[in-house]
């Protein structure tokens, strides 16, 4: 049987704000992406996080970002490898104390917004974010954008890689992202959204938003959670999956 990881980022809440359906999410994903304080969330949102996933189940991966709480973590910022790669640490650290403190094992980190944009392209960026995590612990996964120089380097660094693909996202014709500022970037449609993921993790084939094929890998579907309609939308990807006998399972298993 075939099987995929579907992953959704979660604990973005921050001090009196909350952002997200976390809990109602996490009851129909595999694996969730924590936020570790510098793009969202909080010591008090980790550790609420931790201890839902650890109810429900889930896997816990840390998705650490730019120091950059007002931009949310998706504006670029001019930083050095080095500067990269303690960023990372930093926020593993954070996450570690939680599930340690819970007794539970960290399975993967997957970089947020523009730092995972960033070093999709950028090789030596990507090789400080692989080297970073492998220095911590070589046991944890990186999960990054599939086909991209994330995935290049955690297999260079030694890591356990998984390949991710975006369910509402449009691709272009060299395999990255729509930047969300351009018009498509964000696929609004459900029923699109869902064809297109199926017949990724089917077929290994994305249309870009340009019109090409592009050849894609599927470990993890990343599903949103932070629009009204989330809820719904990953309990139809998972019943899409399911039906073409896909069965959800956690990146531990997959890779």
């Amino acid at each position: 049987m075939n099987l995929v990881d579907l992953n959704s980022d979660l604990g973005e809440s921050f001090g009196a704000y909350t952002i997200g359906l976390d809990s109602e999410v996490i009851r129909h994903v595999s694996s969730v992406n924590v936020a570790c304080g510098y793009h969202a969330g909080d010591p008090l949102v980790m550790a609420q996080t931790v201890a839902m996933a650890k109810e429900a189940g889930v896997a816990i991966g840390a998705h650490p970002g730019f120091p950059d709480l007002m931009g949310f973590g998706r504006r670029n910022m001019v930083c050095s490898p080095k500067e990269a790669k303690a960023y990372v640490q930093y926020q593993m650290g954070a996450l570690l104390a939680f599930t340690a403190a819970a007794g539970v094992k960290l399975q993967h980190v997957k970089p947020h917004g523009a730092l995972y944009n960033m070093a999709g392209k950028d090789m030596d960026l990507a090789s400080a974010i692989a080297e970073g995590i492998a220095e911590v612990d070589r046991d944890v996964i990186l999960l990054g954008l599939a086909g991209s120089k994330m995935i290049e380097a955690g297999r260079a660094a030694g890591l356990r890689v998984a390949s991710e693909v975006f369910a509402d996202r449009a691709y272009q014709a060299d395999g990255s992202l729509v930047p969300r500022k351009q018009p498509g970037a964000v696929i609004h449609d459900k029923d699109e959204a869902i064809r297109r993921t199926v017949r990724m993790v089917m077929e290994g084939k994305v249309t870009a938003i340009t019109g090409e094929e592009v050849s894609i890998s599927a470990d993890s579907i990343c599903v949103h959670g932070d629009n009204p309609s989330a809820v719904e939308f990953v309990k139809n990807i998972r019943a899409a999956m399911e039906a073409q006998g896909v069965k959800i399972a956690p990146i531990a298993a997959i890779v």
